[in-house]
């Protein structure tokens, strides 16, 4: 099949090939914002087509200094560069003394003992992740590199043997190349490969080459990235006079292999060596390779790189959304375990989002730094082209229209980017106008986290205190009785209406605690809203005592408890769950407590913490799960995204999570969540004390229609990391509010309007005690 393909016409190839690259990568088109390091610009092979190649006069030292080096990746990583692309002659020390002896003075046995120790400097100073580009290497020697870079790359260029252009170049001999491509394989290495095309093959050449290309990928699974690159002539090379290869046969070679290649094999081509990128995106490419802010293309140094803001731009016109990527390819980077040298996972996964993208930005759940402003508003839903592609835009309208998202649509509203992510918070928005309407909501409450020890082992955790954490923020304690019950005393005297209660689950707890808990809140208040017990807590007592989840849940409610926080959700996937808390409850008896609770007359909400380690796939389960029970009980008041913060998180200082989501992922989960639960769940709630006032502000415009409660003692994110302060008065929540024009109003726990007039001021609280001063301006 694949050699009938060379058959077909030109149109026809081009039509099926840009098909499957929709199908694959969608609107979706990479590029790898890097800096360009020639390490060394001696090589021993002598091809007919290379300027990058020179001689030892024409160069002013052997190898980059160290200190060049370091200059330059000190200069990527301030342009936001991710990767440091090594790119080098093969073997010039077999071919030129000076090489030799320039090595030998510096205490290194090769250029490839130096590429590593370069690597190394990179990884030690910087946060840029290595992908170094040797050429034709040995396994042991690409084995070395590991340690020291996340992917590693070599041109195949073609398998037509005695190309002219390769005389003298025995590093060009095909079974060497093609015995890199298996090494490279059977060390479990991300490998980048390629053809060049018009160097003296012919249509057939090029299909030979790209199905061993495929063959060696079907051996280990290791290829991220094809590159079809057109060859150019260059002045001063033995191919100066020789013609390019014409557009129609380079865009043919590009659409073949995108139709033989795995799926999963990115397939690439240099915007630079084209007037017409979006030609390329037309024969089947989705990546661009790597484009650099700091560095020429130091191999094609006649042809600058584009502007990535233009490009983009460019891109949105027709659809498509250029998007940043790690040195490694997403497929690797979301299994850096596998594919990664251990020392280097952290770094991987510091850069990753949940998709295995590159971060877009600073932004970090719980930090200081302000999120970005999105691209537009205002936009109008369902209008393709420079907003959204196809495919987003007539999802939107059937949405609009009044059509449920399913799982499918749920998951692309969340691969959404750029101008896409706009258009789905304006839907979000306009259900959230439609729903809740104007007002703005929040609690006045109080948590009271009666104890931060816990039996249990949640990799995430920074507040509970086990043997394994005192090392963490916070000292061990247990809150006696008298003072929760003066803590909810506090509470009342400057107006709160809720105390939310929650805890670890300390060794010496059985059900009666919790009993005990509530029923010691009602000796001082007959009218604060009880609102406790995550449903790990729930099922802990239930056990301990012995009962039945119904007669425990009945016994709690008899006590005056009111309503259940959502807490110890995390993520209703139990392969994740797996991970995070695998000790805990899994997701059937988390949905089993808040069913049954629903069932006795106790509300409750559904939070996610996202951001970790799961891929949206995992929010897609979660959503629908809870809106599948939601539909049976409707006993949900609110959901209530919880970006994972991930400062003191003991998963992330060990090496295993990611940074939390980022500001794109954040954004959509309160706005997917308010597309997903349309008609069902009516309130979502934005948290400012993981996104701060200026990302609270973005998420009113985003589907959120309340901004949770102003807290006073906010322990679980404060010992996680966050910045964002322990607790908010009513001035603070009024003044993200007023950003967006819109009313605030104090609420209860279950949504009903205390005060029928908007809240104008805070009721100052004062950690000193009762000490505070009770100001409200009605207006």
């Amino acid at each position: 099949m694949s050699y009938e393909l060379l058959e077909l016409p030109t149109r026809e190839l081009l039509r099926l090939a840009s098909e499957r690259r929709d199908s694959i990568s969608g609107s979706t088109i990479t590029y790898s914002p890097k800096a360009f390091f020639p390490l060394t610009m001696l090589c021993r092979d002598r091809c007919g087509y290379c300027t990058f190649a020179k001689a030892p006069a024409r160069i002013s030292s052997p190898y980059m200094a160290e200190e060049e080096i370091l200059n330059l990746a000190e200069q990527a990583e301030r342009a936001g560069c991710t990767e440091a692309l090594f790119t080098l002659g093969e073997g010039p020390e077999q071919r030129y003394p000076v090489a030799r002896r320039w090595l030998e003075s510096k205490g290194f046995e090769s250029t490839v003992d130096y590429l590593r120790y370069a690597a190394s400097l990179v990884i030690s100073e910087t946060h840029l992740l290595p992908h170094t580009n040797a050429g034709a290497l040995s396994g042991a020697e690409m084995k070395t590199l590991r340690s020291v870079s996340v992917s590693q790359g070599m041109m195949l260029e073609s398998t037509a043997p005695g190309l002219d252009c390769h005389k003298g170049s025995p590093d060009k001999d095909v079974s060497r190349r093609l015995e890199t491509l298996d090494a490279a394989g059977d060390a479990k290495i991300p490998f980048t490969t390629g053809i060049l095309v018009g160097i003296g093959e012919v249509e057939r050449d090029r299909m030979d080459s790209i199905l061993a290309i495929a063959a060696s990928h079907r051996r280990f699974g290791h290829i991220q990235e094809v590159i079809v690159q057109n060859f150019l002539p260059k002045a001063g090379t033995r191919m100066s006079r020789a013609e390019p290869p014409a557009q129609e046969d380079y865009l043919r070679s590009i659409a073949l292999a995108r139709l033989v290649l795995p799926d999963e094999i990115v397939l690439q081509a240099p915007p630079n060596l084209t007037g017409d990128p979006m030609a390329l995106i037309s024969a089947g490419i989705s990546d661009f390779g790597g484009i650099s802010p700091v560095t020429l293309d130091h191999v094609n140094p006649e042809r600058p790189w584009p502007n990535t803001e233009i490009l983009a731009k460019e891109l949105e016109v027709d659809g498509f959304q250029l998007t940043p990527r790690l040195a490694l390819q997403p497929r690797y980077a979301k299994n850096p375990t596998e594919w990664v040298d251990a020392t280097l996972v952290r770094k991987v996964l510091d850069h990753s989002d949940s998709s295995g993208h590159a971060r877009e930005n600073g932004w970090v759940s719980g930090g200081s730094a302000e999120p970005p402003m999105r691209h537009s508003a205002g936009v109008k839903i369902g209008i393709p082209g420079p907003a959204t592609t196809r495919r987003i835009a007539t999802l939107l309208a059937e949405i609009d229209s009044g059509q449920e998202a399913g799982p499918e649509e749920i998951l692309a509203l969340f691969g959404a980017r750029g101008a896409e992510v706009d258009q789905v918070c304006e839907l979000a928005d306009s259900i959230r106008q439609e729903k809740s309407g104007q007002p703005v909501t929040f609690i006045n409450n109080r948590n009271i986290n009666y104890t931060n020890i816990c039996t249990f082992k949640c990799r995430f955790c920074a507040f509970s205190k086990g043997p394994l954490s005192l090392n963490l923020r916070g000292e061990p304690y247990l809150l006696g009785m008298e003072e929760i019950q003066g803590r909810v005393l506090e509470a009342e005297a400057v107006g709160a209406t809720e105390v939310c209660l929650q805890g670890g689950i300390h060794p010496s707890f059985d059900g009666e605690y919790y009993l005990s808990v509530i029923r010691a809140i009602r000796e001082v208040s007959q009218s604060i809203h009880i609102h406790g017990f995550s449903a790990l807590e729930v099922n802990e007592g239930a056990r301990r005592l012995g009962t039945g989840l119904r007669e425990y849940l009945g016994m709690l409610k008899a006590a005056g408890l009111r309503t259940l926080p959502g807490t110890a959700a995390e993520i209703l996937d139990d392969e994740i769950r797996a991970i995070l808390c695998p000790d805990k409850i899994d997701s059937e008896t988390w949905l089993e407590v808040h069913e049954t609770a629903h069932e006795v007359g106790l509300n409750s909400n559904v939070t996610i913490m996202f951001g970790s380690v799961e891929e949206p796939r995992h929010w897609v389960d979660h959503i629908v799960r809870t809106r599948e029970l939601q539909r049976r009980t409707k006993g949900f008041t609110e959901f209530v995204p919880l970006p994972f913060v991930h400062m003191a998180s003991p998963i992330y200082l060990t090496g295993k999570a990611r940074r939390g989501p980022t500001w794109r992922e954040t954004l959509l989960m309160h706005a997917v969540g308010r597309i997903a639960y349309r008609g069902l769940i009516d309130n979502i709630q934005a948290s400012w004390v993981k996104a701060g006032p200026k990302g609270a502000t973005q998420l009113l415009r985003a589907g959120c229609n309340d901004l949770g409660g102003t807290l006073m003692d906010e322990n679980i994110s404060h010992a996680a990391g966050s910045e964002h302060g322990r607790s908010a008065g009513v001035a603070d929540l009024l003044e993200i509010a007023n950003s967006v024009s819109r009313p605030l109003y104090q609420r209860n726990t279950l949504y009903k309007i205390v005060d029928e007039n908007p809240a104008m001021q805070l009721p100052q609280y004062s950690d000193e005690g009762v000490e505070v001063q009770i100001r409200r301006v009605k207006g």
